[in-house]
């Protein structure tokens, strides 16, 4: 079983690798090529990239882990996503496209802020970009675990002895393809592999928990199952309390502040191109959040019916792939979610990758370094924050969903504010935007470190999202605002 199932996973990795030396001919010549494409991504790659970057392996393993444990009322948190989604194409999306390249044309979300508030360009990029890499070290790392339970699930004993054995490979081994075609093709290979693997990603959520239904009696047997067990599984509302739903609900505040969704705004090749690949992202996300809502909960009938154990509940998507399908079959779909995980890892690398060059190494060291040269050093900075990543992700106990949770709030709480205000209020000051950084992201980390997330039950997003928004707006109005052409910030 596990021979067809690897074939198909070499495949794979032959693909995206491949997708990475087309990439390396194509757009790696200069800084703009290497972290933004060219600004030239079509609308269609420029929504899959964004949709798939966004949703990794938490689509295909903690959203379904939710739902099978806990029943329909985890399903909040992708209504939450969905409408915070389309707010961020709606709000966001044109308006970034036309400020970051009229306001010094910025490759960074760091370098815009710089050049949307002169007066505090240095802290601005400075705090930003540390920002940026503190929490997308923390996010690549559960992109990671996914990977390392990937094939602990899949693969025991054949990397190893022990479980731990399998973990680490597949540690090693997602982060080793993840590197290969990021450091080599730039920010082009990652929208084109995002492309590919939200395809992928969408055909796996839409056939696995169809293939659960039928195999199992259809929907009328699957709903007594559940039911069997508890009567409220699949209600929406048991349980649910406001500060649960508020919270759920939240986490669509988040899109606002992810410099790896955003980016993808600021790539695609005009203004007008932003409506098509909104359309189109959008219906992919809807589809795609069904189907893992389709997983959970045909999967704990499943696994009901059949009297499986289950030590994981994050782990049913895998579980299903192995029971269900042939092995070639369960290659694609492990494929699936590797192209969950894959996806967003890459993306947040070279966000990382290039905060560290172009707000760092070009801004204090090498003011005049060559396009080769921050090319380059672009390449380094990928492995460097990667193995940070690899180290945080050596505990196999670690939660996807939780670590994903707590750098989706540091980003939504500390620039979501900041980019809103930015783009839509020409009376914002660069002391408010620095004000409204530090606060969210501080809050955020406070929230976390006294636990107050868990004894009162509120994600931390809310406070250090409305922290945020205070001290924004409180500080900028006592201060003036920049003097800037302001005709840049119409569209």
């Amino acid at each position: 079983m596990q021979t067809g199932t690897l074939i198909s996973l070499a495949l794979y990795f032959i693909l995206m690798i491949g997708i990475g030396l087309y990439s390396w001919k194509k757009s790696t010549d200069s800084s703009e090529g290497y972290l933004l494409g060219g600004r030239n991504l079509h609308p269609a790659v420029a929504a899959l990239s964004a949709g798939a970057s966004d949703m990794s392996g938490w689509l295909l393993l903690g959203l379904p882990g939710a739902l099978y444990a806990t029943g329909l009322v985890e399903a909040w948190i992708g209504i939450g996503l969905f409408l915070g989604a389309l707010a961020n194409w709606i709000i966001v999306a044109p308006r970034l496209r036309h400020q970051t390249e009229e306001l010094g044309n910025s490759l960074t979300i760091p370098q815009f802020l710089a050049n949307r508030f002169p007066d505090k360009a240095i802290p601005l990029r400075v705090v930003s970009a540390i920002i940026v890499v503190v929490f997308f070290t923390v996010y690549t790392s559960a992109g990671l675990v996914g990977g390392g339970k990937l094939f602990v699930t899949s693969f025991a004993g054949l990397f190893g002895d022990t479980g731990m054995s399998d973990y680490m490979t597949g540690i090693w081994l997602t982060a080793g393809v993840v590197l290969a075609y990021t450091m080599v093709g730039g920010f082009l290979a990652v929208s084109l592999t995002d492309f590919v693997q939200g395809c992928i990603m969408v055909v796996a959520l839409v056939m696995m928990p169809v293939v659960v239904l039928f195999d199992e009696g259809g929907p009328a047997a699957v709903q007594s199952t559940l039911t069997a067990i508890d009567p409220n599984f699949l209600s929406l509302f048991s349980g649910l309390g406001v500060i649960g739903f508020i919270s759920a609900m939240a986490w669509g505040l988040g899109y606002f502040g992810q410099p790896h969704i955003i980016v993808r705004f600021m790539a695609v090749r005009d203004v007008k191109a932003t409506k098509t690949a909104r359309n189109i992202g959008m219906s992919w996300m809807f589809v795609s959040l069904i189907g893992a809502l389709g997983v959970g909960i045909a999967g704990r009938a499943y696994m009901e019916m059949n009297n499986l154990p289950m030590d994981d509940p994050e782990t049913i998507f895998i579980q299903l792939a192995h029971f269900l399908f042939h092995p070639l079959i369960t290659g694609f779909l492990l494929a699936a979610l590797l192209a969950a995980i894959m996806s967003t890892i890459s993306s947040q690398l070279l966000v990382s990758s290039s905060s560290l060059t172009e707000d760092f190494y070009r801004l204090f060291l090498r003011k005049n370094a060559s396009e080769t040269e921050m090319v380059n050093v672009g390449r380094l900075c990928v492995l460097l924050v990667s193995l940070a990543a690899i180290y945080m992700a050596r505990d196999p106990d670690s939660e996807v969903l939780s670590l994903v949770s707590n750098a989706w709030a540091g980003f939504g709480a500390a620039f979501g504010p900041l980019i809103l205000f930015s783009l839509t209020w020409r009376k914002m000051t660069g002391s408010g935007a620095l004000a409204g950084l530090i606060t969210g992201a501080v809050v955020v980390i406070l929230w976390i470190a006294t636990g107050l997330n868990e004894s009162t039950g509120i994600y931390e997003i809310i406070p250090g999202f409305i922290a945020s928004c205070i001290a924004t707006i409180g500080i900028s109005l006592i201060g003036t605002p920049p003097d800037i052409d302001h005709e840049a910030l119409v569209h």
